[in-house]
């Protein structure tokens, strides 16, 4: 399995975060969550000044692409490849090249891993966020995302939600 590395992609323009939600409802669909890790618009704070008042708003940084962390196969180059609003891989004709090191450091992503003594199984309560309270088993975990997923009670029927590592606390 080779490793995952970042790509970027073209899209038409204003449609960076429909293609963003479009892949990321297509890797739930086809459970490649551990081959398309993370699909990123990058957006940088900028301060405008409007009628003398200043006002802090999100920019993309780089209008018309869409970053993707993912380990490049048939199956993954075939999905984004075909996300409607995807004019094609950033590369010398349809081969992708993916971004190396050096490029990804001005972009502010870095890989900090999480270091967490949880495994499936595990009681966990819920420190932060919509779930705030909520104790649970853990019902499986992703390493790459730094997420993990617990069932909760939602209108009388167990529903999946996924929790990042820094919101959740083991029960002893």
């Amino acid at each position: 399995m080779s490793e995952a590395k970042w790509y970027v992609v073209h899209t038409y323009s204003g449609y960076e975060n429909k293609v963003k939600a479009n892949i990321d409802k297509t890797i739930e669909n086809r459970h490649l969550e551990d081959q398309i890790l993370e699909v990123r618009v990058p957006m940088q704070e900028v301060v405008e000044l409007k009628n003398g008042v200043q006002k802090a708003s999100q920019k993309k940084l780089f209008p018309g692409y869409v970053m993707i962390h993912m380990i490049m196969n048939d199956d993954t180059w075939y999905v984004v490849r075909n996300t409607r609003g995807v004019t094609g891989f950033v590369g010398p004709g349809s081969k992708p090249v993916p971004l190396s090191d050096e490029e990804m450091m001005p972009m502010g992503i870095q890989q900090d891993n999480v270091v967490v003594d949880l495994e499936v199984g595990d009681t966990i309560t819920v420190l932060s966020g919509a779930w705030e309270g909520t104790v649970g088993a853990i019902q499986s975990m992703n390493p790459q995302k730094q997420s993990l997923t617990i069932n909760v009670e939602l209108f009388g029927r167990e529903t999946p939600v996924e929790l990042s590592f820094t919101e959740v606390r083991k029960m002893d």
